[in-house]
């Protein structure tokens, strides 16, 4: 689903239509790979977003507010300085490819005027932002690439701008019912559609796939199986995608799978291949599908960014419990025979005089077994027997007080690592900037990051997380916490006596809390959809949101209590009933309003 030229053409189409002739009015980077400015063209403000993310590289109009840095890092004040105030002359996308090259009209140091280009390069792990003079020498970039970096093209200030290596592909602009033949008879043992996205820039294979079905014909059928006469056909299917686009007949649209509402695919053009079992989203333009599609996957970016450090320290400190687990299991098996000793002392001491001086072996009868077995006890024979009774009572009861602090030691280390599991979990499920910084504060005030490493920025605003909101299908409110401090609140102060509670069981998960109003005064006046649907809530916000009929524990909240001294989201209950959950995405997010 990345963008290929296809779509890039229609990016290109929509600036031209809507940028061609306006002025950059300001220029920000909100973050080390991404740009935005504004543009005062026709009467309007446009903002335009370009992003080199490695991921989601791409350029399009936008309407999402981003917060700016404090101070502007050296690209946008560059930018600022070359282009601010610049009128767009023109919007080009060079030989197909996924490059748009943006000429900007403005006055230079001298006060004479002059031509900068801004060249977004969508490329993957390659993408970059560049800014280059009238001579094409690069004035800076998002990402500067050096020698040591890549050998074949350096990207630095001062350096000549050159083009990404080709890959020898044609133009499918300027193809002909010749050369496609040729190339076609060329590549007898590749695949259909490997022939049409290899030799042809700026096609990807999904669209590939796509001019096949329009041509009546199987994308992974070998192109030495076609027949001559067919290959015209091929070529008009080919052919009819092109003179859409460049009659700019675009008609952007996003494929759902029917059963599960997940994106398949995006397009610039009618997908006829996605019928049956798919739906489809139409948008007014390229740019208000990017948005749609990329908003989710942007925000996610961003969040795993941000809390990188956080999941660094959870998993080392996750790893460090499993270690300690491994040691205390091996310490426990160690001492799983100190009975043994104490039964050996005591028979050593009941027989003390039959010891005999040298022995190595002491054989007696056990007569603390009911079926009163030979025993054979070793002896050390430079020790009296009084000295070996005296060595296994000592091994017995260094094994006892071993155990006792192994038992308190194992404790501690198992809730260590549920509750460490459980911010891993609400990690994992956060989605804005307020749930890290809750997250955040959570880790501070249990000791395992210091204060001072999570200081806000000059002017950073962000508002407090509040639990997740649902409406079940019978207008109950539901609602989720997102982390343990979080958990808590809901659980212990929001929750009424009466509301319903539930929880993954013996799984880190949420709290969920359904608000029953007064209505339920007995666990079977719940009606069987809301339960079922807060529980699905409960599997797909814990860790087993993978998994299949997961149990899940529901009971009132007046049964809930909280340990004093336990950590946060850590609550028990003792009265309680189950329910069995197989997680449905597609249900919780038609049950949510918001936070």
């Amino acid at each position: 689903m990345a963008l290929d030229g296809i779509a890039v053409s229609n990016i290109v189409s929509e600036l031209n239509k809507k940028l061609l002739g306006g002025r950059i009015d300001k220029v920000y980077q909100p973050l080390h790979d991404e740009i935005i400015f504004s543009v005062r063209s026709l009467g309007k403000n446009l903002k335009v977003l370009a992003t080199a993310n490695s991921s989601h590289p791409r350029i399009h109009i936008t309407e999402i507010q981003k917060d700016n840095p404090p101070q502007a890092p050296m690209f946008c004040m560059v930018l600022r300085k070359h282009i601010a105030g610049g009128k767009i002359v023109s919007i080009e996308q060079p030989d197909f490819e996924r490059i748009i090259n943006i000429k900007i009209e403005g006055i230079n140091e001298m006060g004479d005027i002059g031509i900068k280009t801004l060249i977004i390069e969508i490329m993957g792990k390659h993408s970059n932002i560049i800014l280059i003079d009238e001579n094409g020498t690069i004035l800076d970039s998002i990402k500067r690439v050096s020698h040591d970096k890549s050998s074949v093209r350096e990207v630095l200030p001062g350096k000549q701008y050159m083009l990404p290596p080709s890959q020898d592909k044609k133009n499918p602009l300027n193809t002909n019912i010749d050369e496609f033949t040729s190339l076609l008879k060329m590549t007898e043992g590749q695949k259909l559609q490997g022939f049409i996205y290899k030799n042809y820039t700026g096609i990807s294979p999904v669209m590939a796939s796509e001019i096949c079905f329009r041509g009546g014909f199987d994308p992974s059928s070998y192109c030495g199986e076609i027949a001559e006469n067919s290959i015209e056909r091929l070529y008009k299917a080919f052919c009819d995608v092109f003179d859409d686009i460049k009659s700019e007949n675009y008609s952007p649209e996003i494929i759902y799978t029917e059963d599960t509402d997940k994106i398949t695919e995006f397009s610039s053009l009618p997908m006829t291949q996605f019928e049956k079992g798919f739906k489809k989203q139409s948008f007014e333009s390229i740019s208000a599908l990017l948005e749609e599609f990329y908003a989710e996957r942007d925000n996610m970016y961003h969040i795993q960014q941000k809390a990188h450090d956080m999941r660094r320290i959870i998993l080392t400190n996750i790893e460090r419990c499993v270690k300690k687990s491994e040691i205390q299991q091996k310490t426990l098996k160690s001492i799983e025979n100190r009975e043994d000793w104490r039964v050996k002392g005591e028979l050593l001491t009941a027989n003390i005089y039959a010891v005999e001086k040298g022995m190595t072996v002491f054989k007696t009868i056990n007569f603390y077994d009911e079926n009163m077995p030979e025993i054979e006890i070793a002896i050390d024979p430079v020790k009296t027997p009084a000295e070996n009774a005296q060595k296994y009572f000592a091994k017995y009861n260094k094994a006892k007080r071993t155990l006792a602090a192994l038992d308190i030691q194992k404790k501690q280390n198992d809730e260590e690592l549920i509750y460490l599991e459980s911010i891993l979990n609400s990690l994992e499920s956060s989605n804005s900037d307020s749930d890290l910084l809750e997250i955040r504060e959570e880790l501070v005030d249990a000791g395992y990051m210091k204060r001072k490493s999570f200081k806000k920025g000059k002017g950073q605003k962000i508002k407090k997380s509040k639990p997740m909101h649902y409406i079940s299908s019978e207008g109950f409110d539901i609602f989720v916490g997102k982390s343990n401090i979080q958990n808590d609140d809901l659980t212990l102060h929001f929750a009424g006596p009466g509301d319903l509670w539930l929880h993954t069981k013996n799984i880190p998960g949420s709290h969920v809390i359904i608000k029953t109003e007064g209505k339920c005064n007995d666990i079977n006046d719940l009606p069987d959809n809301t339960l079922i649907e807060a529980a699905n809530l409960a599997v797909l916000n814990s860790k087993a949101k993978d998994g299949t009929l997961v149990p899940v524990d529901y009971t009132f909240r007046r049964n809930i209590k909280k340990p004093n001294g336990s950590k946060p989201g850590m609550v028990i209950y003792e009265q309680n009933w189950s329910v069995y959950i197989n997680p449905d995405e597609t249900k919780a997010k038609k049950l949510q309003i918001g936070e």
